[in-house]
């Protein structure tokens, strides 16, 4: 049974904030609010859906608080934005075709899948090396990737931003402030894409949305301003550890 009380509302209040925070700086802020949907009694699979709608505004307060880091990048975002728009979308479909026992069964390994990416991102960035400040984007590794790293997040989207930042880290030749701006802008596309078949044919609870979308914006805005301020290994372990932890109470339960 979903717990209604006031201190659960103001539990995901709290969690809506900090994840918007969370994704501006680091990525993974949905791995926050996934378990908080759980703790106040949500199944996996609505749990699922709410969370990646409520996300939408956070990522919205992202781009808006670092636009000015998408100037000159026009090209660039056409044409992995049209990738992750499509990428989403299958995600979505295959959320909703396939049986609720399959996401059951594969989301405490996808939860797995993103804290172990999160806790390695920056040892694969000097393992693999990572394109200088203005040199060419590596296309033919980004495209594919952003493909389905958006398949990814349609389907589950917990630590999007994660796999996203990891993934145009490699790929892109840029500032990795600009990096992280594009990731934002990606997301938001992704983020749209599941908003609208989630809204018709997913069962998402809209008071837990309408509880979590204004905090995920609030601090999504507040994150992207303040990205280069706050010790992102910090907030990149905790993360980290809370993902673990979820993804043993799933394997669990």
């Amino acid at each position: 049974m979903i717990d209604a009380s006031p201190a659960a509302l103001v539990f995901l209040l709290v969690a809506g904030l900090l994840a918007g925070g969370v994704n501006a700086v680091a990525g993974g802020g949905s791995l926050l609010v996934f378990p908080a949907l759980l703790a106040v009694g949500f199944p996996p699979l609505a749990a699922n859906v709410t969370n990646s709608v409520a996300q939408w505004p956070g990522y919205l307060g992202i781009v808006a608080g670092a636009r000015r880091d998408l100037r000159g990048q026009g090209g660039r975002i056409l044409r992995t934005s049209a990738v992750a728009a499509v990428g989403s979308a299958i995600g979505c479909v295959l959320l909703l075709v396939l049986p609720g026992e399959v996401f059951d069964a594969v989301v405490p390994v996808l939860v797995l899948l993103a804290s172990v990416v999160m806790a390695l991102g920056p040892w694969l960035k000097r393992w693999i090396g990572t394109p200088h400040a203005g040199a060419p984007d590596r296309n033919l590794g980004l495209l594919p990737s952003v493909f389905l790293a958006a398949v990814y997040g349609g389907y589950f989207g917990g630590a999007l931003g994660v796999i996203l930042v990891a993934t145009l880290s490699l790929c892109v030749g840029d500032e990795l402030r600009r990096v992280n701006a594009l990731k934002g802008l990606l997301s938001l596309v992704i983020a749209t894409v599941t908003v609208a078949v989630f809204a018709f044919g997913a069962p998402v609870d809209w008071l837990a949305v309408a509880l979590l979308a204004p905090t995920t914006l609030v601090g999504g805005y507040l994150g992207a301003k303040l990205a280069r301020r706050l010790p992102e290994n910090v907030l990149r372990w905790a993360v980290v550890l809370l993902g673990l932890g979820v993804a043993g109470y799933l394997f669990l339960t």
